[in-house]
């Protein structure tokens, strides 16, 4: 896949963090994590989804020793991306308990030699209907028209989640 051959840089870096307690988990999520099930689509960033490594005697987790860290490797902020290896990156925390869900559920995958942790497919298409935009929507019939679901996962998914009655609305909208 052409864009696993340019993330790689990017994922080695991710996986070094990891390696260095930098941080804690770490998925790929969003229309990057969507590629590694589907034709790769036109996209600005890559979602890293993290759990942050709490410094010890503090309260509140900051983000701060990944920018520090990734600083020192030669990479430069540009508005809430940090560059690396010429991608824009955006880490970003569990945002509920489906991204939560999705980041402990994660599987691993092969780019071009260098492991990758990224979001299940049925977790990313459960997360595009629950966030509705257009795009969500495009990608989440992307997800169905290719198949790339365990369909009896992807219903337990959206039970679980409280995504039922957002699924029954999508399928009349779109699946009639």
């Amino acid at each position: 896949m052409d864009v696993e051959m340019h993330i790689q840089e990017v994922i080695k870096t991710i996986n070094q963090m990891q390696a260095d307690g930098v941080i804690e988990c770490y998925a790929i999520g969003g229309a990057v994590g969507a590629t590694f099930y589907l034709e790769p689509v036109a996209t600005l960033d890559v979602d890293i989804f993290i759990t942050l490594k709490p410094e010890a005697g503090r309260l509140i987790v900051s983000p701060q020793p990944i920018f520090d860290h990734l600083r020192t490797r030669g990479c430069t902020m540009e508005g809430e991306h940090i560059v690396i290896a010429g991608w824009p990156v955006q880490f970003l925390p569990p945002t509920g308990p489906l991204v939560a869900e999705a980041l402990d559920k994660a599987v691993e995958k092969d780019v071009a030699g260098t492991p990758a942790r990224v979001f299940t497919a049925e977790h990313l298409a459960a997360i595009a209907l629950q966030t509705g935009r257009a795009k969500d929507k495009a990608r989440l019939l992307q997800f169905i028209e290719e198949g790339a679901l365990d369909v009896t996962r992807f219903q337990a998914l959206l039970a679980r989640h409280g995504l039922a009655e957002a699924w029954k609305r999508f399928e009349l909208q779109f699946l009639q």
